[in-house]
């Protein structure tokens, strides 16, 4: 069997802090894991991602990160992701873009197919996620085999995009996880292939506020419409996530577990 951990959209400091304060207790509770992978898109102040801050998810013992929109937005970033087989951007980008879309990861004596996409829905125009799903799926399983585990990080707004995508890769994957929305949603299934699935699996940050961010900054936007400056919320911090199990065998899902746990962070 392999376990894996996957933490929602890791964000603000508040998200790392939370991070680092969870994994020793859900290591602890679950016996350990296999593969530990997060979204890593708004770790640097909600955008982005710096040199730092990917050493100190490594630190942590992170196996791979996976990304969204957001990953663009420090573009001195750029030259890690070109370099690094341990963070990925949406594989749907242009080819052209910084990064990798999908790869294999080996980490004690496993391997592990990852895949980050993005949606189109409500979302920045990009290509559709279905063929380059279809591309790196059959590209990572040339190379291994028919029967090697895959993760998908599906990063979309749109709950339909993400059941139609799940249900589309039914069977060929062990797990697509949805992320970007910041809240997690108690749809977490194993589907009628053996695919693991859920729509969102959160936000690990702070719950106090919206989505992350003060809700007195936000509130001024819905009032007015005008441009603000979101502030980051430091209340309630908590770890988002899911727990997938999966058959080495087969590939399949056996199980998936929705993580809620809340943290004290100083």
């Amino acid at each position: 069997m392999i376990r894996i951990l996957f933490s929602g959209d890791v964000a603000w400091s508040t998200g790392r802090k939370a991070l680092a304060y969870a994994l020793p207790t859900l290591k602890q509770e679950y016996g350990g894991f296999d593969f530990i992978i997060i979204n890593c898109e708004n770790a640097a102040h909600g955008k982005g991602m710096t040199d730092k801050i990917f050493a100190e998810f490594i630190s942590l013992g992170v196996d791979a990160m996976t990304s969204g929109n957001h990953i663009w937005d420090k573009p001195a970033f750029f030259p890690t992701l070109d370099a690094e087989d341990r963070v990925f951007r949406p594989a749907n980008y242009a080819p052209s873009c910084p990064g990798r879309g999908y790869g294999i990861i080996e980490r004690r004596g496993k391997r592990l197919g990852i895949l980050s996409l993005q949606g189109q829905a409500f979302m920045p125009p990009i290509d559709s996620p279905f063929p380059c799903a279809d591309t790196a799926v059959d590209d990572m399983k040339a190379q291994y085999g028919e029967k090697l585990p895959v993760f998908v990080d599906f990063h979309a707004e749109a709950t339909s995009e993400k059941q139609a995508l799940a249900h589309y890769l039914d069977g060929r994957v062990s797990a697509v996880i949805g992320t970007h929305t910041h809240v997690q949603t108690a749809d977490e299934q194993i589907l009628p292939g053996g695919t693991a699935f859920m729509c969102d699996a959160g936000m690990t940050g702070s719950h106090g506020g919206i989505i992350g961010v003060t809700y007195e900054s936000v509130k001024n936007k819905f009032l007015t419409g005008l441009p603000v400056k979101f502030e980051p919320c430091t209340d309630e911090a908590a770890f988002n996530g899911a727990v997938i199990e999966i058959d080495e065998v087969s590939g399949l899902a056996l199980n998936i577990r929705r993580v809620q746990l809340a943290v004290e962070i100083n």
